[in-house]
């Protein structure tokens, strides 16, 4: 499985994608945009968006692709690791 992060902080990229590995899903991490972001998301099975750290631009972006691609998208206000822990055994499981 395949996920892609967008939002959460700059310190906490690895530990979000060594949470993924952990549940045997790979990981794409956007804490901050560069570039174009749209080219870069792929066909991930779930995109997860951090609201509270993310820009609109950025969320609207990966909303605007998960729609044109059939991704689900999960919403989380915080971006803690507990938060991705919660989301990962839901969508995991």
């Amino acid at each position: 499985m395949s996920v892609v992060i967008v939002g959460g902080n700059e310190r906490m990229v690895c530990q979000y994608e060594n949470i993924c590995k952990g549940y045997g899903c790979k990981a794409k991490v956007f804490a901050k945009e560069k570039g174009t972001m749209k080219k870069k998301i792929g066909a991930p099975d779930l995109l997860i968006l951090f609201t509270n750290t993310v820009s609109h631009k950025m969320v609207n972006c990966a909303v605007e692709e998960a729609k044109r691609k059939s991704i689900p998208v999960c919403r989380c206000h915080t971006s803690s690791a507990s938060a991705l822990e919660n989301i990962m055994k839901e969508y995991c499981a």
